[in-house]
C-alpha cells in the first residue's frame, strides 16, 4: 500500500517533464549535500531522517527559488543490494575492497544467481523517500534516482572511481556475453529500485549514466543503450502492477554527445545535457520529437563573477528556447566543492529573472 501525502504546491518540474508548456522552467539541484558534515557517508543513507534532513536542506535554504528535491542517497546502493561491499573513503571517494576480476571470478556467477529481494535491501531508501515526501508537505515535488548499468558496471569491475577505464574496457572487449548478462541483472534490479521508490513517494524518476561519455559510438549502442531502453521500457508497467500511475522518467548519460539523436528514441521523458552539449545544436538534432531537456551550465561558472554567470543564464535560456517548454534547469552535474552558496543562489535568481 503507498503512503498518502499531502497535495503537491508546487508541480512546475512535473507539468514541464511531461512536456507541458509551463510560466517559467522549473529548476532543481542535484547533489548539494552541506548537511552531511562529518558522518560517515553511507551512513547517512541508511538512516531515513538524515537522509530526509540533507534532502529538504536545499529547498529550505533557496526557498522559492528550486522545483524539486532529489533524495540523498547513492547510485552504488544497486551493488551493495547485490552483495557486494562498498565503502566511502574520505577525500577518495567509493572503494570495492573485492571488485569484479573476470568471469571466473566466483562472484561472477554468485551475482548472476542471486535473488536480490530490492524491497528489503534497500528498504531505508524507501523509508528515506517517504519520511523526505511527508516533511516536504507538498511544497515541492520529490525525486528518486538509480545509476544506470554501465555507469554501476564500471564501477564494479574497476573497484572505484577511475580515469583509464582499463578493468572496464577489458570486461567489454574480452568478455562482451560475460558484460552483457550483468549489465541486463542490473537492469532489472534498476526497475524494480525505481518502482519501490515511486510506490514510497518520490514522484519523478532519473537515471545517471555517469560514465556513458567513456563509450565509442559503437560500445555505446551495444552495452550502454539497450540497458538504459530496458528501464524506460519496463518501468511504467512495473510501477502500473503497483497501482500506481506513471511518473516522468529521465535519463541523463554524461558526455555522450556523441549519442544524443539515438538517446533520444530511448523512451525517456526528459534527457539531461552536460555543459559539453551546445542547447541550440540539441534542439536542432532532437527536431520535432517531444523531449524535455535537462541542464546544462558548467558548475564551473559559479566559481566565476555575477557576470559571467549572467552570460551563461541568457546563452542557456536562448539556447533552449526561452523556457516555457521543453526545458528544466539545472547545472550539469551537480555543486563542486567551494561554491559560494550566494553565488548559486544568485544563479537561480538570475533563470527566475530572465524567463519569467
Amino acid at each position: 500500500m503507498a503512503p498518502s501525502f499531502e497535495p503537491l504546491k508546487n508541480d512546475l518540474l512535473i507539468r514541464a517533464a511531461w512536456g507541458e508548456e509551463v510560466e517559467r522552467p522549473p529548476i532543481y539541484l542535484p547533489e548539494y549535500h552541506e548537511a552531511k558534515g562529518n558522518r560517515d557517508f553511507f551512513q547517512c543513507c541508511r538512516d531515513p531522517e538524515i537522509a530526509s534532513e540533507i534532502t529538504i536542506q536545499p529547498v529550505n535554504r533557496f526557498a522559492g527559488l528550486i522545483d524539486a528535491a532529489i533524495i540523498f542517497s547513492d547510485i552504488l546502493v544497486v551493488p551493495q543490494a547485490m552483495g557486494m561491499t562498498v565503502e566511502m573513503i574520505d577525500k577518495k571517494g567509493p572503494h570495492f575492497p573485492t571488485p569484479l576480476k573476470s568471469p571466473q571470478d566466483p562472484q561472477y556467477q554468485q551475482l548472476l544467481d542471486k535473488n536480490v529481494d530490492v524491497a528489503s535491501e534497500l528498504d531505508y531508501v524507501y523509508k528515506a523517500i517517504t519520511v523526505t515526501r511527508q516533511k516536504l508537505a507538498g511544497r515541492v515535488p520529490l525525486i528518486g534516482f538509480c545509476g544506470a548499468p554501465w555507469t554501476l558496471f564500471c564501477y564494479m569491475v574497476e573497484g572505484g572511481g577511475t580515469k583509464l577505464f582499463a578493468e572496464s574496457k577489458r570486461w567489454i572487449y574480452r568478455h562482451p556475453e560475460e558484460s552483457k548478462k550483468i549489465l541486463q541483472k542490473i537492469a532489472e534490479i534498476c526497475v524494480e529500485y525505481l518502482a519501490l521508490q515511486v510506490q514510497a513517494g518520490a514522484q519523478l524518476v532519473m537515471v545517471f549514466d555517469s560514465w556513458a561519455g567513456e563509450h565509442s559510438p559503437a560500445s555505446f549502442q551495444e552495452f550502454s543503450a539497450p540497458y538504459l531502453k530496458y528501464i524506460s521500457q519496463h518501468l511504467p508497467a512495473r510501477i502500473r502492477e503497483l497501482g500506481l500511475d506513471p511518473v516522468p522518467m529521465t535519463v541523463f548519460p554524461k558526455g555522450a554527445w556523441f549519442a544524443l539523436d539515438s538517446i533520444i528514441d530511448l523512451g525517456y521523458n526528459v534527457v539531461g545535457l552536460d555543459w559539453l552539449q551546445d542547447p541550440k545544436e540539441a534542439r536542432k538534432i532532437a527536431g520535432s520529437r517531444p523531449i524535455v531537456f535537462q541542464g546544462n551550465a558548467d558548475p564551473g561558472v559559479l566559481y566565476g563573477t555575477r557576470e559571467v554567470i549572467t552570460k551563461t543564464v541568457q546563452d542557456m535560456v536562448e539556447g533552449f528556447g526561452g523556457g516555457k517548454k521543453g526545458w528544466i534547469a539545472n547545472l550539469g552535474h551537480g555543486i563542486t566543492p567551494g561554491v559560494n552558496p550566494d553565488d548559486l543562489k544568485f544563479y537561480f535568481e538570475e533563470i527566475h529573472r530572465l524567463t519569467t
